[in-house]
């Protein structure tokens, strides 16, 4: 069903992942996890239930985490996912089995945030789902944001070798989550956190590890903030999974972003936390959900 692939991500280091090919030339979504997380942390479970709804769907793991190359390693670099995410958009253009005009993009939790990013800049998206995505953050105020919109799209539009990263700032490290034995501070200190990254990065094929620096996450000209975006994906079709008790990308966060974006869009609203969407009853809704969507958008 699937096979194993890589391509080139923004400045040449080799990412790594899944492809999981459509019969035809087809619709394809790119995919990626969020963060600190790896391909083999529920997306497989995704992938194959958008594979059987018909499309072409890559899968690979963020620069420096997991099968893909990149140092250092364990470091979360939000603009270079952000360029990458496009470079894997350029992957599905270039395959014969890929309708290049229907493209989509999902992303989870930190990754939807990037999915709103990218699909706001690049018309190549046709369709995009962030499953409980950092859409903002709290106190943020989001009345008017075309100047901030603007700088963050000639950003992720430019060549991003040519621009000037030199005085990012790298924090860190921390622990992903609080585990015995750990002495970093957890950057996600909730319990529901600890239990599903320490449950599913133990399974026997993850690479994860339970240690993170940040490059340029909450800071910067331009700053990162999927808020200063969601207004601006329309007209491209926007679907919003949300956890009702969403703690760690927030929900009430997420709801005023829904708000403000424009048509056309659509919600699904899962009860339980942040990670409920993975596994059980809420990953049954939620994947129905992302596949119902791309299918009416992208088929």
């Amino acid at each position: 069903m699937r096979k194993d692939i890589e391509f080139e991500g923004f400045d040449g280091t080799t990412l790594r992942g899944w492809w999981y090919a459509p019969s035809s030339a087809s619709p394809a979504i790119a995919m990626a996890h969020g963060f600190s997380a790896v391909k083999e942390m529920a997306l497989d479970d995704y992938a194959e239930r958008l594979h059987a709804a018909g499309f072409g769907v890559l899968v690979y793991d963020h620069r420096n985490f997991g099968a893909s190359d990149g140092e250092p390693r364990q470091e979360i670099d939000p603009w270079g996912q952000v360029w990458d995410f496009r470079r894997a958009l350029d992957w599905l253009e270039g395959r014969a089995d890929v309708d290049s005009g229907r493209l989509g993009l999902w992303g989870s939790s930190f990754s939807g945030g990037e999915a709103i990013i990218v699909a706001a800049c690049d018309e190549r998206v046709r369709a995009v789902v962030a499953n409980v995505p950092l859409a903002g953050f709290p106190g943020v105020e989001y009345a008017d944001t075309s100047v901030e919109f603007a700088a963050i799209r000639d950003w992720v539009l430019a060549d991003p070798n040519a621009l000037d990263r030199g005085q990012e700032s790298v924090v860190g490290p921390f622990a992903v989550v609080a585990e015995p034995g750990n002495e970093l501070t957890p950057h996600l200190p909730q319990p529901e956190s600890a239990e599903w990254f320490l449950r599913y990065g133990a399974k026997p094929d993850s690479t994860w590890r339970n240690r993170i620096t940040l490059r340029n996450a909450f800071a910067g000209n331009p700053r990162f903030d999927p808020g200063l975006c969601v207004a601006h994906v329309s007209p491209t079709p926007l679907l919003m999974v949300v956890a009702s008790e969403d703690r760690v990308a927030a929900a009430e966060v997420a709801f005023d972003a829904f708000a403000r974006a424009g048509e056309p869009k659509a919600l699904e609203t899962i009860t339980g936390h942040h990670f409920v969407p993975y596994d059980g009853a809420g990953f049954e809704a939620a994947s129905r959900a992302a596949c119902d969507f791309f299918a009416s958008r992208l088929g």
